[in-house]
């Protein structure tokens, strides 16, 4: 089963082009080791929360911008020898090095695929979430992702993807459980769903509320005023086996 390796972090905005060469120089060092996939998404429509929200969660300053991404990798496996042969790669230590961010801010985690709906394709767009749900609503959720996946590709998604927190380390600064002010009964959630356009992912949202208006929030297995959401625009989509360069956004 696939397993993420799903990081968020707070870039310099004027860092754009200089994070994503930084990103595209790493990639040959992550798809040795197994990746099958990496991409890294510019935060585009990230709104503010009353409660939290992506930018506090990595605490970004106002002339940062939220990034969002993630690795995947066959198994957790296929993952866990990479992470620790990675680490002593002196490429590694380089790319760790030379970051044009503050790393000690980048949340990281492993997860679970649990959910991965969706035929696929070339990714113009991505939408982003964190949710921290109870242990106890574990199967609860569960069928509610396997439920409201088709229904985002009925509306013009790509893919779906659902992964239930497996590795995710406590951080000194930050970490996935601060970022959605988890409980200690409460186990993270990171999914995205693909799109291929912001206008078509615009126009997916409005037939799914539309659709959904009357329906109860007080159905969902976890706290929805916690869930951490935005739209994200990739900058860089490769897959192992590819010279693919990834989509710049000018």
């Amino acid at each position: 089963m696939r397993y993420i390796e799903g990081f968020v972090g707070a870039v310099p905005t004027a860092n754009r082009e200089i994070y994503r060469q930084h990103a595209l120089s790493g990639a040959p060092l992550f798809t040795e080791y197994g990746a099958a996939r990496l991409v890294e998404a510019w935060g585009d429509d990230v709104p503010d929360g009353k409660i939290n929200d992506f930018k506090t969660a990595v605490q970004a300053e106002p002339e940062e911008t939220v990034v969002f991404s993630w690795f995947e990798y066959p198994s957790k496996d296929v993952r866990d020898a990479a992470t620790s042969r990675m680490f002593a790669d002196p490429r590694m230590k380089e790319l760790g090095a030379t970051m044009p961010f503050d790393g000690k801010r980048m949340i990281i985690g492993g997860f679970q695929v649990f959910v991965d709906e969706g035929p696929g394709g070339d990714m113009g767009y991505a939408d982003g979430y964190l949710v921290a749900v109870p242990e106890a609503n574990r199967e609860a959720y569960l069928a509610l992702a396997a439920k409201m996946a088709p229904f985002f590709v009925e509306c013009g998604a790509l893919r779906v993807v659902e992964a239930w927190a497996d590795d995710v380390p406590e951080g000194k600064v930050t970490d996935y459980r601060r970022a959605v002010i988890a409980k200690p009964d409460e186990t993270v959630v990171f999914s995205f769903v693909e799109w291929p356009s912001r206008e078509i992912r615009n126009e997916g949202w409005k037939k799914m509320m539309e659709t959904t208006s009357g329906e109860s929030a007080e159905e969902m297995p976890f706290d929805g005023a916690r869930m951490i959401y935005g739209g994200f625009m990739p900058i860089l989509d490769i897959a192992s086996g590819t010279q693919a360069a990834g989509r710049k956004v000018a």
